[in-house]
């Protein structure tokens, strides 16, 4: 068992994960070579400074801001998500703000999940 893999292990890592860390040969190779951007964070999550790690997932939520708000003009839920828990990052927010604003995040990812559906559903049955 290699040092990464037996970190991993320890981390609980899921199983796909700590299969591809074998074909790597240590961490700084791992982290280049990922694809994976939800196990980086994952592996931030769990060995780094949360604030870092809440920074770095806003950058990546960022990235999807203009393909949401493109679909759904005027719904700026997951802006305030984003740049409330920016905001808590700097130490300008409370937890309740930005779990408030997580919530009406995942309220519109959830209508937009459903809306989809209902578009393929519609889709099909023509």
């Amino acid at each position: 068992m290699t040092p990464l893999d037996r970190l991993l292990t320890r981390l609980e890592a899921c199983e796909d994960a700590r299969t591809w860390t074998k074909t790597q040969p240590n961490i700084p190779a791992a982290w280049k070579a990922c694809e994976r951007a939800d196990w980086m964070l994952w592996f931030l999550a769990k060995t780094a400074n949360r604030k870092l790690v809440v920074s770095l997932a806003c950058k990546c939520a960022r990235t999807a801001l203009p393909l949401y708000e493109r679909k759904h003009p005027g719904d700026k839920r997951p802006r305030v998500a984003i740049l409330a828990a920016e905001r808590w990052v700097r130490g300008k927010a409370t937890l309740d703000e930005v779990r408030a604003a997580a919530a009406a995040a995942a309220d519109a990812a959830a209508y937009a999940a459903y809306a989809a559906y209902a578009a393929d559903a519609a889709d099909a049955a023509a």
